[in-house]
C-alpha cells in the first residue's frame, strides 16, 4: 500500500510532461495502475519472506547471480511492449488510449524504480517493528 502514492505521483508527471489532462480515462488508468503496482509489490514481499528465513551468506551469493529483480523484470516486459502503441496512440479514440496508456505507462516505470528500493525497505522496516512487539 505504501508504494502505491509513489506510482500515482509518477503518473500524474506523465501527463503534465505529455501536456495531456485528468479525464475520465486517465482515472481509469489509475485504477488498473493500482492493480499492477500491488501485484508487483506483493511479489516483492513474497521474495524478501523467503530470503529472511535463509542465511545471509547464501542471499550475498544469490543476489550476486540474480541479473535482476524477478518481480521487476516481468513488470519491465510486460509495460513497454503493451502500453507504448496506446502513448504514441493517434486517429479517431486517441486520446482515450493516450490517456490511459499515458499514465500507466509512467505510473509503472517509476513504481518500478523507486519500488526496488523502497517495498523492501518498508518490508525490513515493518518486519522489525512487527518482532519487537513481538517480544514485548
Amino acid at each position: 500500500i505504501l508504494s502505491l502514492p509513489v506510482a500515482g505521483i509518477g503518473a500524474y508527471l506523465g501527463i503534465w510532461v505529455c501536456g495531456l489532462e485528468n479525464n475520465i480515462y486517465f482515472q481509469i488508468g489509475l485504477v488498473m495502475l493500482v492493480g499492477l503496482v500491488a501485484k508487483n509489490a506483493i511479489l516483492i514481499v513474497e521474495f524478501a519472506k523467503e530470503g529472511w528465513k535463509r542465511p545471509r551468506t547464501w542471499c550475498r551469493r544469490h543476489s550476486s547471480r540474480t541479473p535482476a529483480f524477478p518481480p521487476d523484470r516481468d513488470d519491465l516486459a510486460g509495460v513497454h511492449p503493451r502500453l507504448l502503441p496506446l502513448v504514441f496512440a493517434s486517429g479517431p479514440g486517441s486520446a482515450s488510449r493516450q490517456g490511459i496508456g499515458t499514465g500507466v505507462f509512467f505510473g509503472m516505470l517509476v513504481a518500478i524504480s523507486v519500488g526496488i528500493v523502497f517495498v523492501p525497505f518498508f518490508f525490513v522496516w515493518i518486519y522489525r517493528i512487527k518482532a519487537k512487539l513481538k517480544k514485548r
